[in-house]
Protein backbone atom coordinates (compact mmCIF):
# COMPACT_ATOMS: atom_id res chain seq x y z
CA UNK A 1 0.00 0.00 0.00
CA UNK A 2 1.79 3.18 -0.85
CA UNK A 3 -0.02 5.24 1.47
CA UNK A 4 1.14 2.77 3.93
CA UNK A 5 3.26 4.40 7.12
CA UNK A 6 6.32 1.47 5.93
CA UNK A 7 5.58 0.21 2.43
CA UNK A 8 7.15 -3.02 1.96
CA UNK A 9 8.12 -3.47 -2.04
CA UNK A 10 10.06 -7.34 -3.37
CA UNK A 11 12.27 -6.82 -6.40
CA UNK A 12 15.13 -9.29 -7.86
CA UNK A 13 15.38 -10.87 -4.44
CA UNK A 14 15.54 -8.02 -2.54
CA UNK A 15 12.91 -6.37 0.01
CA UNK A 16 12.94 -2.94 0.59
CA UNK A 17 11.59 -1.07 3.45
CA UNK A 18 10.74 2.32 3.32
CA UNK A 19 9.10 4.50 6.07
CA UNK A 20 6.96 6.78 4.50
CA UNK A 21 6.16 9.67 6.90
CA UNK A 22 8.22 12.61 5.63
CA UNK A 23 5.96 15.21 6.76
CA UNK A 24 7.56 13.56 10.21
CA UNK A 25 11.08 13.55 8.73
CA UNK A 26 9.69 9.33 8.84
CA UNK A 27 9.76 9.58 12.70
CA UNK A 28 8.64 5.80 13.73
CA UNK A 29 4.65 5.87 14.47
CA UNK A 30 3.62 2.92 16.71
CA UNK A 31 2.78 1.61 13.44
CA UNK A 32 6.07 1.74 11.63
CA UNK A 33 7.66 -0.28 14.23
CA UNK A 34 4.95 -3.06 14.50
CA UNK A 35 4.76 -3.44 11.12
CA UNK A 36 9.25 -3.18 10.73
CA UNK A 37 8.63 -5.97 12.97
CA UNK A 38 6.19 -7.83 10.81
CA UNK A 39 7.95 -6.98 7.28
CA UNK A 40 11.33 -8.57 9.17
CA UNK A 41 9.76 -11.48 10.83
CA UNK A 42 8.15 -12.01 6.92
CA UNK A 43 11.44 -11.51 5.58
CA UNK A 44 13.25 -13.98 7.56
CA UNK A 45 11.04 -16.95 6.08
CA UNK A 46 10.77 -16.21 2.87
CA UNK A 47 13.00 -17.63 0.65
CA UNK A 48 12.66 -15.21 -2.29
CA UNK A 49 14.38 -12.70 -0.33
CA UNK A 50 18.04 -12.62 -0.04
CA UNK A 51 18.62 -8.73 0.86
CA UNK A 52 16.44 -6.84 3.06
CA UNK A 53 17.02 -2.80 2.69
CA UNK A 54 15.85 0.42 4.61
CA UNK A 55 15.35 3.36 3.86
CA UNK A 56 12.81 6.45 4.50
CA UNK A 57 10.73 8.29 1.75
CA UNK A 58 11.67 11.07 0.09
CA UNK A 59 15.36 13.14 -0.20
CA UNK A 60 14.88 14.70 3.89
CA UNK A 61 14.95 12.09 6.42
CA UNK A 62 16.29 8.71 6.85
CA UNK A 63 14.43 8.04 9.90
CA UNK A 64 14.39 10.99 12.49
CA UNK A 65 13.99 8.38 15.43
CA UNK A 66 10.78 7.95 17.16
CA UNK A 67 7.72 10.20 16.80
CA UNK A 68 7.78 12.27 20.15
CA UNK A 69 5.08 13.96 18.96
CA UNK A 70 3.14 11.31 17.88
CA UNK A 71 2.49 9.69 21.65
CA UNK A 72 5.27 6.91 21.53
CA UNK A 73 6.57 8.71 25.05
CA UNK A 74 3.09 8.40 26.15
CA UNK A 75 2.15 5.22 28.41
CA UNK A 76 -1.34 4.11 28.67
CA UNK A 77 -2.57 4.94 32.28
CA UNK A 78 -4.08 1.35 32.45
CA UNK A 79 -0.76 -0.23 32.04
CA UNK A 80 1.59 -1.58 35.11
CA UNK A 81 4.91 -0.70 35.32
CA UNK A 82 6.08 -3.53 33.77
CA UNK A 83 4.22 -3.37 30.71
CA UNK A 84 5.48 0.12 30.15
CA UNK A 85 8.98 -1.29 30.44
CA UNK A 86 8.47 -3.82 28.38
CA UNK A 87 7.02 -1.54 25.85
CA UNK A 88 9.87 0.90 25.76
CA UNK A 89 11.89 -2.62 24.29
CA UNK A 90 10.01 -2.24 20.68
CA UNK A 91 13.60 -0.83 19.26
CA UNK A 92 15.52 -3.56 20.75
CA UNK A 93 13.23 -6.40 19.06
CA UNK A 94 13.84 -4.53 15.46
CA UNK A 95 17.61 -4.72 16.01
CA UNK A 96 17.07 -8.30 17.39
CA UNK A 97 15.56 -9.33 14.75
CA UNK A 98 17.89 -7.73 12.11
CA UNK A 99 20.90 -9.14 13.79
CA UNK A 100 19.21 -12.66 13.86
CA UNK A 101 18.10 -12.13 9.91
CA UNK A 102 20.57 -14.31 8.51
CA UNK A 103 19.78 -12.21 5.39
CA UNK A 104 21.64 -8.79 4.58
CA UNK A 105 20.71 -5.91 5.72
CA UNK A 106 21.37 -2.40 3.60
CA UNK A 107 20.66 0.76 5.13
CA UNK A 108 19.85 3.23 1.88
CA UNK A 109 20.37 6.74 4.20
CA UNK A 110 18.89 9.33 2.12
CA UNK A 111 18.69 12.71 4.78
CA UNK A 112 18.25 12.84 8.47
CA UNK A 113 19.08 9.92 10.55
CA UNK A 114 18.68 10.61 13.99
CA UNK A 115 18.51 9.16 17.50
CA UNK A 116 16.42 5.79 16.59
CA UNK A 117 16.71 6.34 13.31
CA UNK A 118 20.72 6.70 13.62
CA UNK A 119 20.92 3.23 15.27
CA UNK A 120 18.16 1.60 13.04
CA UNK A 121 21.04 2.67 10.17
CA UNK A 122 23.65 1.15 12.34
CA UNK A 123 22.08 -2.07 12.78
CA UNK A 124 21.96 -2.60 9.39
CA UNK A 125 25.31 -4.71 7.93
CA UNK A 126 25.85 -1.73 5.03
CA UNK A 127 25.57 1.71 5.21
CA UNK A 128 25.06 3.86 1.90
CA UNK A 129 24.50 7.15 3.12
CA UNK A 130 23.58 10.08 0.64
CA UNK A 131 26.69 13.07 0.84
CA UNK A 132 23.76 15.46 2.35
CA UNK A 133 23.09 12.75 5.03
CA UNK A 134 23.73 13.75 8.67
CA UNK A 135 23.93 11.26 11.53
CA UNK A 136 23.03 12.18 15.80
CA UNK A 137 22.88 10.67 18.94
CA UNK A 138 20.28 13.50 19.88
CA UNK A 139 18.35 12.18 22.93
CA UNK A 140 20.33 13.83 25.14
CA UNK A 141 19.35 17.01 23.94
CA UNK A 142 16.24 16.21 24.90
CA UNK A 143 16.89 15.23 28.83
CA UNK A 144 17.20 11.14 27.03
CA UNK A 145 19.67 8.85 26.94
CA UNK A 146 20.57 6.57 23.51
CA UNK A 147 20.70 3.71 25.86
CA UNK A 148 18.77 0.84 22.93
CA UNK A 149 20.80 2.45 19.89
CA UNK A 150 23.85 2.02 22.46
CA UNK A 151 24.17 -1.44 20.95
CA UNK A 152 24.47 -1.13 17.02
CA UNK A 153 26.22 2.49 17.88
CA UNK A 154 29.08 0.41 19.91
CA UNK A 155 29.41 -2.23 17.17
CA UNK A 156 29.86 0.29 14.45
CA UNK A 157 32.87 2.42 15.47
CA UNK A 158 35.19 2.47 18.40
CA UNK A 159 33.37 2.64 21.91
CA UNK A 160 34.77 6.08 22.69
CA UNK A 161 33.79 7.35 20.00
CA UNK A 162 30.44 6.23 20.30
CA UNK A 163 30.69 7.65 24.26
CA UNK A 164 31.33 10.67 22.50
CA UNK A 165 28.51 11.05 20.32
CA UNK A 166 26.11 10.25 22.55
CA UNK A 167 27.36 12.58 25.35
CA UNK A 168 27.13 15.45 23.22
CA UNK A 169 24.65 15.18 20.50
CA UNK A 170 26.41 16.01 18.21
CA UNK A 171 25.44 15.46 14.35
CA UNK A 172 27.48 13.90 12.03
CA UNK A 173 27.87 14.53 8.36
CA UNK A 174 27.89 11.27 5.74
CA UNK A 175 31.93 12.01 5.26
CA UNK A 176 32.74 12.08 8.75
CA UNK A 177 30.87 8.97 9.74
CA UNK A 178 33.07 7.22 6.76
CA UNK A 179 35.84 8.43 8.19
CA UNK A 180 34.71 6.84 11.69
CA UNK A 181 34.01 3.83 10.09
CA UNK A 182 30.24 3.68 10.42
CA UNK A 183 29.18 4.85 6.96
CA UNK A 184 30.74 2.32 4.02
CA UNK A 185 30.04 4.61 1.28
CA UNK A 186 29.06 8.57 0.81
CA UNK A 187 27.43 9.07 -3.03
CA UNK A 188 25.66 12.04 -4.37
CA UNK A 189 21.56 11.89 -3.90
CA UNK A 190 21.32 11.02 -7.67
CA UNK A 191 23.57 8.09 -7.10
CA UNK A 192 22.30 6.54 -4.37
CA UNK A 193 19.71 3.97 -5.90
CA UNK A 194 22.23 3.01 -8.24
CA UNK A 195 24.77 2.57 -5.33
CA UNK A 196 22.47 0.33 -3.20
CA UNK A 197 21.10 -1.56 -6.45
CA UNK A 198 25.27 -2.11 -6.94
CA UNK A 199 25.47 -3.72 -3.69
CA UNK A 200 22.34 -5.61 -2.97
CA UNK A 201 21.81 -7.34 -6.59
CA UNK A 202 25.91 -8.54 -5.67
CA UNK A 203 25.08 -10.31 -2.11
CA UNK A 204 21.34 -11.24 -3.80
CA UNK A 205 23.67 -13.20 -6.52
CA UNK A 206 25.92 -15.01 -3.93
CA UNK A 207 25.30 -18.31 -2.06
CA UNK A 208 22.28 -16.92 1.01
CA UNK A 209 23.42 -20.67 2.98
CA UNK A 210 27.14 -19.40 3.29
CA UNK A 211 26.05 -15.75 3.66
CA UNK A 212 23.19 -16.93 6.55
CA UNK A 213 26.03 -19.13 8.12
CA UNK A 214 28.75 -16.20 7.99
CA UNK A 215 26.88 -13.17 8.86
CA UNK A 216 25.36 -14.87 11.75
CA UNK A 217 28.52 -16.38 12.88
CA UNK A 218 30.39 -12.71 12.85
CA UNK A 219 27.99 -11.52 15.20
CA UNK A 220 28.43 -14.13 17.13
CA UNK A 221 31.95 -14.08 17.74
CA UNK A 222 32.10 -10.06 17.56
CA UNK A 223 32.95 -10.36 21.68
CA UNK A 224 34.41 -13.98 22.15
CA UNK A 225 38.10 -14.48 22.87
CA UNK A 226 39.95 -15.22 19.84
CA UNK A 227 40.35 -19.00 20.89
CA UNK A 228 36.80 -19.44 21.60
CA UNK A 229 36.00 -17.50 18.43
CA UNK A 230 38.02 -19.83 16.23
CA UNK A 231 36.65 -23.04 17.65
CA UNK A 232 33.23 -21.56 16.63
CA UNK A 233 34.18 -20.85 13.49
CA UNK A 234 35.56 -23.78 12.67
CA UNK A 235 32.21 -25.53 13.08
CA UNK A 236 30.53 -22.69 10.15
CA UNK A 237 33.25 -23.53 8.00
CA UNK A 238 32.27 -27.35 8.62
CA UNK A 239 28.78 -26.79 8.18
CA UNK A 240 28.62 -24.72 4.83
CA UNK A 241 30.98 -27.17 3.16
CA UNK A 242 28.01 -29.76 3.60
CA UNK A 243 25.46 -27.10 2.08
CA UNK A 244 24.61 -27.48 -1.67
CA UNK A 245 25.76 -24.16 -2.18
CA UNK A 246 28.77 -24.88 -1.63
CA UNK A 247 28.65 -28.02 -3.68
CA UNK A 248 27.62 -25.91 -6.68
CA UNK A 249 29.83 -23.25 -6.32
CA UNK A 250 32.83 -25.65 -6.44
CA UNK A 251 31.66 -27.39 -9.18
CA UNK A 252 30.76 -24.52 -11.36
CA UNK A 253 34.15 -22.76 -10.98
CA UNK A 254 35.71 -26.81 -12.21
CA UNK A 255 33.43 -26.41 -14.76
CA UNK A 256 33.88 -22.90 -15.69
CA UNK A 257 30.40 -21.47 -15.59
CA UNK A 258 28.49 -19.27 -13.51
CA UNK A 259 27.10 -21.15 -10.53
CA UNK A 260 23.39 -20.94 -9.96
CA UNK A 261 22.91 -20.93 -5.89
CA UNK A 262 19.44 -21.75 -4.08
CA UNK A 263 20.09 -21.22 -0.34
CA UNK A 264 20.17 -25.29 0.05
Amino acid sequence: MVDAELVVSVNNNVMTLTINRPEKRNAMSVEVINNLKEALISAKVDNDVRVVVITGQGDKAFCSGADLSGGMMDQPKEQTLIDQHNARGQLAEIFNLMYELGKPTVARVNGYAMAGGFGLALACDIVIAAAHSKFGATEVNVGLWPFMISVPLSRSMPPKKALELMMTGRKVSAQEGAEIGFVNSVVEFDGLDNAVNEVTSRMASLPPAAIKLGRTMFYATLNMEPHQALGYLQTGLSLTTLTEDAREGVLAFLEKRPPNFTGS
